[in-house]
Parts: C-alpha cells; structure tokens; sequence
C-alpha cells in the first residue's frame, strides 16, 4: 500500500499544513480554529490551538523558510502567525474582501501570498513595515463568479487562478518595491499588476485545483465535469489537453515531476497522470490499491447505486434514517480536498506528500517506491 501513515484527526478536516521539517502539521477541523500538533516518539499531540477567525478556516499555508503560517477564513479576514517563544502571535491582512476568502498560498520567494475570494477577487498581500500589517492589492473585475484555487509561478511574478465560472486565468501580479526587475529575457516583469495574461475557456463546469509544474511551463487544473486539463506554453502559445475521467471529479492537483501529476477529489482515491516522451498526457493508475475481486467489484457498484436511489425515495416517503454508504476500503473514506507535498530542501521531485479529507483523515504518501515518476 502507497500509503506511509494514516492518522485520524477528526471527523472532517477543511485543509492542512506542515511545518518546514514536517515535525509538525497545521489543520482545520472545519471550524473557525487551526490545531497545531506535533509528534513525539510514538503519537501525536496537541500543541496550539489558533482561535483568532469567527468562521470556518478555509485556507492554510506553512512557508518553508520565513516558518511563517497564514490563514483564511470565511469571515473574510486572513491572519499571518508568527512563531514567538511558545507562542504563534498573529498579524493583521488588509483584505478589503466583502465575501467569504476560499483559499490562500505564499508566493515562492514568501515574499507575498495570494487570497482568492467569493467576491470574485484576488488580493495579493505583502508586508508594510511602517504599519506592521500585511496590505493587499486586489485583482478586480476579472473573474465572473468565486474564485477557487491559486497557484504561484516559479518566476514569483504569475499567479494562476481558477473559478467556478469554469475558467482559469494567468495574471501578472508584479508589485513595485516587492518585486524587482531581472535581467532575464523573460517578460514576466514588463506586464503590469493585474494584467491578464491568459484566460483559458476549456471547462464547462466549476474548476479547481490549479497547479504549475516544478519549471513552470506546464498549467494543470481539473472541472467539475470529471475534466483534468494540461496546458503548455501559457504564456506565448498555449496548447491544451484534456483527459475525461471515468469516475467522480477531482478537487486538487499535484505535480510530483514534470512529467507525473497526481489529482485527488470526490472518488476519494488519488489517481496518477503521466506525460510520455511526445509530451501526450494520460491517466496511469489509482495509487491507493484495494483488495477488491474482480467478480465483486461490479456487484457492490450497482448495489451502492441502486441503495442510493431506495433510500432516496423512501426517505421521499417519510423515513426519518437512511442507511448510509459502505466505506470504499481505502485510506480515505470520503471526498480528498486537499493535498500537500513533502518536499525536503530544493528537491525538484515530489517523492512523499500528504492528502486531506472530508473523512478528518491525514494520509502520507510514499511516492518515490510506488510510482514510477517521470522526471
């Protein structure tokens, strides 16, 4: 089994976080908190509890070299937590949201961290020293319904967004006096804050989980019409691909390699991209191997859906109790949200990372002997 370790949390976990030695793991058990455990010798135990947010915590992020934790809430408000003593002291964020922020992630440089909204906005913080508070610049007018995901560039100047208007859009988010101007030949620093640069019209449906490759030259996201889509050369010509699932849509997206992705969703089971040598993707595998026979697989599928559609009429009817699924018999039991790498220092390749559900479950995956990466 890929799976390292399984560790039970809670009864349903929102998103989660790791320290940078990953001695210590951040996460939402879908209130208005943040828990911090850490593990010693043999289990896992509490450590904090940041209770500064009034609503459910929507979005957490470690940063690997600042070990600086921000969070977002549908409160509206986002809170950066530094480490003082034994104690985490949390920094205001100006948002100026007037919805519900759904998701948040530093910049690679951790310089700055990008808030996307349920008011149809991003807002790209940095950090005013005069004020001691983190200030935004919003992205404004650009998206037509709330944005989902965020996801960084390499070169710390692009940020990819997805919607549930069923787009994803590349904007430069370069900030003068955070950013500076490289000599390189790419034109990333040219375009000015808030430019759109790409706006990709390749799903139907709400889309999730927007991710770049470790070199930047590969954008993946997934639809909620059961969709994972692969675009390459964002910035100049864009040359998409996409890949029909066969089952239930994903909800986030790892790049393992350049070549490797991983997607995890609502079939509560992460399945495994590749990219062949003519750059043509495909699905591979789910990772999570259960112990199902052939001869009974088949049989429990249609059993589940035809229980599905009895209870639903005889609760229609006036039952006041409906007889839950059985479990699927792997790590994870219910829709997987989130999905984390595992990263030591300046690796390129993915080889653990940890994924997150509905079921309050925390799952490491051991990546490097059960999956034939292609780099």
């Amino acid at each position: 089994m890929a799976a390292a370790a399984i560790h039970q949390f809670a009864e349903c976990i929102t998103c989660h976080a790791w320290s940078p030695d990953h001695s210590m793991i951040a996460f939402c058990p879908n209130n208005n908190e943040v828990h911090i455990y850490k593990f010693f010798t043999d289990k896992w135990e509490k450590l904090h509890v940041l209770s500064k947010h009034d609503q459910i915590v929507s979005g957490i992020d470690w940063s690997r070299s600042s070990n600086k934790i921000v969070t977002v809430s549908h409160d509206r408000n986002s809170y950066v937590w530094t480490q003082e003593g034994h104690d985490w002291v949390p920094t205001l964020v100006i948002l100026k949201l007037n919805r519900a922020a759904l998701c948040v992630q530093w910049s690679p440089k951790e310089n700055k961290f990008a808030v996307g909204s349920g008011a149809k906005s991003v807002c790209i913080c940095y950090y005013e020293q005069d004020n001691n508070w983190w200030i935004s610049k919003v992205v404004r007018k650009k998206h037509e319904s709330s944005v989902t995901s965020v996801a960084w560039h390499p070169n710390n100047i692009l940020l990819a967004t997805t919607s549930t208007d069923g787009k994803c859009r590349v904007f430069s988010t370069f900030i003068k006096g955070v950013d500076t101007r490289g000599s390189q030949a790419s034109t990333s620093t040219d375009w000015k804050f808030g430019e759109q640069i790409a706006q990709l019209d390749l799903s139907s449906m709400w889309a999730f989980g927007v991710r770049w490759s470790p070199s930047g030259k590969t954008l993946a996201y997934a639809g909620h019409n059961s969709m994972i889509y692969f675009v390459d050369d964002v910035e100049a010509s864009p040359a998409a691909q996409n890949i029909a699932l066969h089952d239930l849509p994903l909800r986030d997206i790892l790049f393992l390699s350049e070549k490797t992705v991983i997607g995890v969703g609502f079939d509560c089971n992460p399945m495994i991209f590749s990219a062949d040598e003519t750059g043509l993707w495909s699905f591979v595998r789910y990772l999570d191997e259960r112990k199902v026979t052939t001869s009974t697989s088949r049989a429990s599928q249609l059993s589940e859906a035809l229980g599905k559609l009895y209870g639903q009429s005889k609760q229609a009817a006036g039952s006041d109790t409906v007889e839950p699924s059985k479990p699927r018999g792997g790590a994870h039991e219910n829709c997987i949200t989130c999905i984390v790498p595992l990263r030591k220092g300046n690796e390129r390749i993915v080889k653990r990372f940890s994924t997150s559900g509905m079921d309050g479950k925390i799952v490491v995956w051991d990546s490097e002997n059960h999956i034939d990466i292609k780099k």
